[in-house]
């Protein structure tokens, strides 16, 4: 590992001090980069995970991917995670803490407003961070592209009806240009870089390839580093103005966090599925697609709403607790690489 990521917690906890104080500091600045939107898709973020994900969009060999088919056992755990046990996980965690063990301490308006929060960051899996985590564990580049893949298709699908029966509504507005630009932006665009790139350097040679994918890979943490200070930059006021708040609805964020991983992980073992399947699958169902819960809860909620409030919180929350998942699927990778740690 180079300098970059064999000290990549150094460097986000790093990230995360400069965003609030660069944050609390100018202000202005944040406020100017946050209006730099489109359907609730913030461009400047956009651009950084570009640079995030595009050196692990290289390294798809599109010749592999075709194989994805004859080991269906991990994009089968990734759904089942993601689709029938994280949402109704997360909304009982939300009610659990914020209808009983947290009553003393908060309203039941604001309650209802964090449940819902939570409910629609557990409907909205991951998309483009994923990449990043299955990259820093060493995951199949291949499978991990089908399993994001399949999980985005679902979500069109999937997301209005399971949070309208969460929420106990009949009419969740789902913001539709959010949700395909994030997928173009996140997942579409860098692929077909990726592909071109890749396609390109193979003709010079498989060495040309290889020296590439190595100079880009720390580009690959910069990304990561500056979008840390941005989103925490966003928030910094936030931050400061509500620390108890945040931090009560941290709690069951971090639980479900890690209860989702572990169930993940016994679903591995249980299906023998190898390690560099395995950690994206867990790592995957952990993650959220922070931009669409954020802009729903918005949008049915409004602004300044308590729902709005936990969607940002799990933001704050995620990158710290996905680093320690992989340090932890790192920690468990096999001498043997074909399985996982029983």
């Amino acid at each position: 590992m180079g300098l970059f990521e064999r000290f990549l917690t150094v460097w986000v906890a790093l990230g995360i001090g400069a965003g609030v104080g660069l944050g609390l500091w100018l202000p202005g600045l944040f406020e100017a980069v946050a209006a730099l939107e489109y359907a609730q898709v913030n461009l400047v973020v956009a651009v950084f995970i570009w640079v995030m994900i595009y050196p692990m969009m290289i390294q798809i060999d599109w010749h592999a991917v075709k194989d994805v088919g004859k080991r269906p056992q991990g994009l089968l755990l990734t759904l089942v995670v993601n689709w029938l046990i994280k949402p109704f996980t997360m909304a009982a965690l939300g009610v659990l803490f914020f209808q009983y063990l947290f009553a003393p301490w908060v309203d039941p308006k604001s309650a209802s407003e964090y449940i819902a929060g939570m409910i629609l960051l557990g409907v909205a899996p991951c998309t483009a961070m994923v990449f990043v985590w299955s990259q820093l564990v060493k995951g199949d580049a291949n499978y991990t592209l089908v399993q994001v893949s399949v999980n985005d298709l679902i979500m069109v699908v999937a997301f209005a009806p399971i949070a309208a029966f969460l929420l106990g509504v009949t009419d969740v507005t789902v913001p539709w240009e959010t949700l395909v630009l994030s997928t173009v932006l996140y997942v579409v665009l860098p692929l077909a870089a990726g592909m071109l790139t890749r396609h390109l350097l193979l003709k010079r040679s498989a060495q040309a390839l290889t020296n590439y994918v190595a100079a880009l890979k720390p580009w690959s943490v910069v990304g990561l580093i500056a979008t840390v200070v941005l989103l925490f930059g966003f928030q910094a006021q936030t931050i400061v103005a509500q620390p108890g708040v945040i931090a009560l609805i941290a709690v069951p964020l971090i639980l479900q966090s890690y209860g989702i991983f572990f169930i993940g992980w016994w679903g591995a073992k249980l299906l023998k599925l190898p390690h560099d399947v395995a950690g994206p699958a867990c790592l995957i169902g952990t993650s959220n697609f922070f931009e669409l819960a954020v802009a729903v809860a918005i949008s049915l909620f409004g602004l300044n709403s308590g729902a709005a409030l936990a969607t940002v919180v799990g933001v704050l929350v995620e990158v710290p607790v996905m680093l320690s998942l992989v340090a932890i699927v790192n920690a468990w990778r096999p001498k043997y690489p074909n399985s996982i740690k029983t």
